[in-house]
């Protein structure tokens, strides 16, 4: 790759992410529009005026999304594997009751004051999911009601009971005591119970993740304890081996001077015998 080829992606990407800085508050403001205007045409079933103007406020934001998508598509260095990586904004874009979850953004903004490692990861993950499932539980309802609610049989006709279904599902207990009667109610359930898997997964991950780290910080304080009773062993060892030494070569010394002076005394005495 040239250098000329190397500035032209420095200056995609850089592109790309100004886009992307420039732009979050306006995308979260329309998540925010859409997710109100919904909710208002689900449970208030405006008709009139009020129903036009939720539904030119909902085509307002997917008008947003749109553009955004196109955008981002068009800045990508690599537009193929940006489009394989990013199939939830397409799927934002398509499907409208998935564009709420732009909303994410803001809770995502709640973790950043974690800044250590470990516990910042961890922190962001489990608000992320807290927050990816307050909205799943939401919005599922709205749209399992906007589904339901005038199908013959069908047993989720309040939001009330909509967001009872919506917890019991999303949380795997599934009583049985009222299912969809619709292929689009099925299709949000089918949606929901995969959602709940993947809470469930992250619940687990996050908890075994936690107990690890517990786990190595008990043995690193452990481990920290028996080096340092191991280095004050050895300094006593040390220590000892050096008064054991200077208390032998004493005694050598001690003996040596005795064999001499005795060895001078009996000099001494038998020299006059001599004599």
């Amino acid at each position: 790759m040239n250098e000329s080829t190397k500035s032209a992606h420095r200056r995609t990407a850089w592109t790309s992410e100004k886009w992307q800085l420039a732009t979050d508050i306006p995308l979260t403001a329309a998540a925010c529009l859409f997710l109100v205007a919904y909710a208002y045409q689900v449970l208030a079933q405006p008709t009139g005026l009020p129903h036009r103007l939720t539904e030119w406020t909902m085509w307002a934001a997917w008008v947003v999304f749109a553009v955004d998508y196109a955008v981002r598509l068009w800045l990508a260095p690599a537009r193929g594997r940006w489009f394989v990586r990013h199939l939830l904004d397409l799927a934002m874009v398509v499907l409208p009751m998935l564009r709420p979850l732009r909303l994410l953004r803001l809770v995502t903004l709640l973790a950043i004051v974690h800044r250590s490692s470990g516990q910042s990861l961890r922190g962001r993950v489990v608000i992320y999911a807290t927050g990816a499932t307050a909205l799943l539980i939401g919005v599922a309802a709205l749209a399992m009601l906007d589904a339901e609610r005038h199908a013959q049989g069908a047993a989720i006709t309040s939001y009330g009971t909509a967001l009872w279904w919506a917890m019991e599902t999303v949380t795997t207990v599934g009583y049985g005591d009222m299912a969809p009667v619709t292929t689009t109610g099925r299709m949000i359930a089918g949606a929901l119970m995969i959602g709940g898997i993947a809470l469930l997964g992250i619940v687990t991950a996050t908890l075994a993740s936690w107990l690890v780290e517990r786990v190595a910080e008990q043995d690193e304080a452990s481990q920290a304890a028996t080096r340092k009773q191991v280095a004050d062993l050895s300094e006593e060892v040390r220590a000892l081996a050096t008064r054991t030494h200077r208390v032998d070569l004493a005694s050598v010394d001690t003996d040596s001077l005795r064999r001499e002076l005795a060895s001078r005394g009996v000099v001494a005495q038998h020299a006059p015998s001599d004599n």
